[in-house]
């Protein structure tokens, strides 16, 4: 009798952000995965690429997830969506984190939506048709409840229709809204104030995108179920491509 062994490859993932131990965030991301390995045996084989090299073809190709991380203004904008755009088309496992989740609008503003001339005011202030604007009152530090949208993406990953979060960023969308909505983006999360803090992209294997930081929830010991969903993405997606 003939057997044949099936072998799985580690899942890869795609960090795209400027690596620095100034950010918590960045500190923050390998105790999560260490965490994910012991905790729930998801191991990742996970590679930083900063923005830069991120903007050069295929950059991303091959990964079984990619993670635009926080940090902007990132020192390449054309290497995140360049990353953002690879995940989307590709149909690869994706997360956006702050300035990750305002790429991520930015990168389906232009290239779904047709809105080519759209800017981010933290990269391009001048810019006569803003997508990302500074925030009225910032959110550098601040913690505050999400409302998510039934039987979103972000609900079964959560687990709730609520969840506080923390933030660290003095940016948001305020334009063309609902321009992005009729191109099929849908945004599952909300704050106190209806303002949009969660998007994701229905049909795509796993594609979510928040505004909060899901790297700063506890004490980096436990990774937060965004994080968890991302890895066990990954994992599908490796053993999938394998």
């Amino acid at each position: 009798m003939t057997t044949t062994a099936h072998t799985h490859r580690a899942a890869r993932l795609a960090v795209v952000g400027d690596r620095s131990p100034n950010v918590t965030a960045h500190t923050r991301i390998p105790l999560l995965l260490d965490a994910l390995a012991a905790q729930d045996h998801l191991v990742l084989d996970a590679y930083w690429i900063p923005t830069e090299d991120a903007v050069e073809p295929d950059a991303v190709r091959g990964f079984d997830a990619v993670w635009v991380v926080p940090g902007s203004p990132y020192r390449s904008e054309a290497g995140a969506l360049a990353a953002i755009r690879t995940a989307r088309e590709d149909g690869v496992p994706f997360l956006g984190t702050c300035g990750g989740f305002q790429h991520t609008l930015l990168e389906y503003a232009r290239n779904v939506c047709g809105l080519t001339d759209v800017a981010h005011a933290e990269n391009d202030p001048g810019a006569d048709d803003l997508l990302l604007t500074p925030l009225a009152c910032s959110l550098v530090g601040h913690e505050g409840t999400v409302t998510i949208a039934e039987g979103s993406l972000a609900e079964s990953v959560v687990g709730a229709r609520t969840s506080v979060e923390r933030y660290h960023c003095s940016y948001g969308p305020t334009a063309h809204l609902d321009t992005l909505r009729a191109h099929g983006l849908r945004f599952s999360g909300e704050d106190e104030e209806g303002q949009v803090r969660m998007a994701e992209l229905p049909g795509h294997p796993f594609f979510l995108a928040s505004l909060f930081q899901p790297e700063l929830a506890g004490d980096g010991s436990r990774p937060h179920p965004i994080v968890r969903a991302l890895a066990r993405a990954a994992v599908r997606h490796a053993g999938v491509a394998a």
